[in-house]
C-alpha cells in the first residue's frame, strides 16, 4: 500500500473550460460537468468524497469511506429520488449532512468534491469515471469497471491523460490472506501454474416474466438511469438489481459477481493481457422469464502456457434444496492449479496451498480495507500505490467481456455437439462434463433448454480487437446515446 504523501496546501479550484458546448436547448439538461483542476490535498486535509449510486452495494462504499480518518462524506448522488431521501435522512440522523444530487453532471461540477466513489449500474461504470477525471476528481469504481472492451480501456486513458487515481472495486485484492497466497504461487511455490478455474456458484432465481412494458418507479429519471444505454420501455418487475441479467445494462454473473473470480484467476497466472483465444457455452437454463444472460455458463480462455476457465452456475446444487454445489471446498472462488500442488481461494479472504495429493501445505489469512488504500494513493498521487488500478480493473473486466460476446454470437445446439467442439480443450470439457450432471440433478430437459454453443474467437492482445470476425469486433463497444456518449478522445 502507498504511504501517506505530505501535502503542500490547498489550492483554489479554477474552472478551466466546460468539456462539452451543448446547444441552447440542451444547456440546462444535457451539458456534461466542468473541467477543474484538482485540488492538492494536504496531510492534514479530509479527503472529500461523494458515493454515486447505493441502492446496493453502493451502501457499503457509504459505510466504508465513514468510518475512514481523514475522509469526509460530503455528497450523495443517486437517480432514484426516494433512495437519495431514504441515505440522506439516515446520515442526517448520524448529524452528517451532505449535499444530493439526481444528476451525476451536477456533482461533478462542484468544486469541494475531491473523489467520487461509484456503484452505479455496469453501463455507467466508465462514462461516470471518464467525467470524474476530466472534472480533476479521483475515482473508485465498483468491478466491472465498463460495460464493454473498448469504453474500459477508455477509462484506462482517461486516468493517466488527467493524472488521475482510479481503483478498481475488487477488494480481494486488498486482503492479505489473498494476495500472499497469490504471491506464494506467483513466486513458484507451488512449481509452474498451468490452469486457474473460477468459480461463481451463487444462487440465481428467476426474476419473473412480463406481458409488456412495466411503469418506472415515479422516483426515478428514467432518461438518466438509461444514460449510455437505449432508451427502451421497462421490460422487466424490477428496474433495480436485476438490470444485471439483460444485457442492455448488465453482464450476467459472469461480469456481477464473477467479475472478482476472474481477477484473481488472471492474477494469480500473472497474465497482464487478453487472452489470444476464448470461447464460451452455456444457457438459460430452468425457467423462462424475461433475463437474458445465462445463468450456467462456462468461459475458456488460453493465454498460449496458461489457460482460465471460469463457471457460472446460479441453479442450486440439486432440485429442491438451496445449497450451491462447491469444487474443492469452493463455491464462490478460485482454485490455481500447478505442478506440485494447487491453491485454493474459497471466498474474500483467505487463501490455502496443498500438495497434489491433497495435504494442506500453508494457509493465509488477514483482510485489508481497499478503500483506506483508494485514500492512500489519493493523498501520496501515486496510482502505482493501487492495490487494484484501474488497468488491472479493464482487463479482468474484458476478459468477461469477451466470453459474453462469444457466448452472444453463438447458437443452441445439441449437447453431444457441445462435446464434440470442446473436446479437444480438455479442461474446458472436464467442465462441461460436470455442468451437465449439475443440469441434471436440477431435472432441467436438455432437450427443451439446449445449450448455446459460442464462437470460438482469436484476439489481439494489444490491440484488443478480434481477429477475423468484424461481427465480434462489434460488439467490443456500443452506440451511446446523446448526450451520454463515452468520447474517442478522452
Amino acid at each position: 500500500m502507498a504511504a501517506n504523501g505530505k501535502g503542500i496546501g490547498r489550492m483554489n479550484t479554477i474552472t478551466r473550460r466546460s468539456f462539452l458546448k451543448s446547444s441552447l436547448a440542451l444547456a440546462a439538461s444535457a451539458s456534461l460537468p466542468t473541467r477543474t483542476w484538482a485540488r492538492v490535498i494536504g496531510a492534514n486535509d479530509d479527503v472529500r468524497v461523494a458515493v454515486v449510486g447505493f441502492n446496493s452495494q453502493g451502501r457499503g462504499h457509504i459505510a466504508s469511506f465513514r468510518g475512514l480518518k481523514g475522509v469526509r462524506l460530503a455528497a450523495l448522488c443517486d437517480v432514484d429520488r426516494d433512495v437519495l431521501a431514504r441515505e440522506a435522512a439516515q446520515l442526517g440522523k448520524g448529524g452528517s449532512a451532505v449535499a444530493t444530487y439526481t444528476d451525476v453532471r451536477k456533482l461533478l461540477e462542484n468544486p469541494e468534491i475531491d473523489a467520487i466513489s461509484t456503484a452505479s449500474p455496469n453501463h455507467w461504470h466508465s462514462l461516470i469515471s471518464v467525467w470524474a477525471c476530466q472534472a480533476g476528481k479521483d475515482v473508485y469504481v465498483e468491478k466491472p469497471v465498463s460495460h464493454n472492451v473498448w469504453e474500459g480501456r477508455q477509462v484506462v486513458q482517461a486516468a493517466r491523460k488527467y493524472k488521475r487515481i482510479v481503483q478498481t472495486g475488487t477488494q480481494c485484492r486488498s486482503n492479505p490472506g489473498v494476495y500472499e497466497g497469490v504471491q506464494f504461487v506467483r513466486s513458484g511455490g507451488l512449481g509452474k501454474a498451468r490452469l486457474a478455474r473460477g468459480l461463481c456458484y451463487k444462487r440465481r432465481a428467476s426474476i419473473g416474466k412480463t406481458e409488456g412494458a412495466q411503469p418506472v418507479p415515479v422516483s426515478v429519471d428514467y432518461n438518466l438511469w438509461t444514460g449510455p444505454a437505449p432508451m427502451g420501455p421497462l421490460r422487466r418487475k424490477n428496474l433495480h438489481y436485476d438490470w444485471h441479467w439483460v444485457w442492455p445494462t448488465g453482464c450476467g454473473d459472469l461480469g456481477n459477481q464473477g467479475i472478482h473470480q476472474m481477477d484473481l484467476g488472471r492474477w494469480a497466472l500473472g497474465v497482464d493481457r487478453l487472452s489470444s483465444r476464448v470461447f464460451s457455452v452455456g444457457g438459460r437454463f430452468g425457467y423462462v422469464d424475461d433475463g437474458e444472460t445465462p445463468n450456467t455458463q462456462i468461459v475458456f480462455h488460453d493465454f498460449g502456457d496458461v489457460q482460465l476457465v471460469f463457471e457460472v452456475r446460479g441453479l442450486p446444487g440439486s432440485r429442491g434444496i438451496e445449497k450451491m454445489d462447491s469444487y474443492l471446498g469452493a463455491s464462490i472462488g478460485v482454485v490455481v492449479h500447478c505442478e506440485k500442488g494447487y491453491l485454493v481461494i474459497p471466498g474474500y479472504a483467505n487463501s490455502a496451498a496443498y500438495d497434489l495429493d491433497g495435504k494442506l501445505i500453508r494457509t493465509f489469512e488477514g483482510e485489508g480495507n481497499h478503500f483506506e488504500n483508494f485514500i492512500q494513493a489519493v493523498r501520496s498521487r501515486k496510482w502505482e500505490g493501487l492495490n487494484a488500478d484501474i488497468e488491472q480493473g479493464h482487463l479482468s473486466s474484458a476478459l468477461c467481456h469477451t466470453g459474453n460476446i462469444s457466448y452472444r454470437l453463438g447458437k443452441q445446439v445439441a449437447p453431444e455437439e457441445v462435446r464434440d467442439l470442446v473436446q479437444a480443450d480438455s479442461d474446458a470439457m472436464e467442465a462441461c462434463e460436470r455442468a451437465y450432471e449439475h443440469l441434471q440433478a436440477n431435472e432441467v430437459d436438455l432437450e427443451a433448454f439446449l445449450p448455446t454453443m459460442g464462437l470460438f474467437l482469436r484476439m489481439d492482445p494489444k490491440t484488443e480487437r478480434f481477429v477475423g470476425n468484424a461481427e465480434a469486433n462489434r460488439l467490443l463497444r456500443r452506440e451511446y446515446r446523446d448526450p451520454f456518449v463515452v468520447p474517442e478522445q478522452v
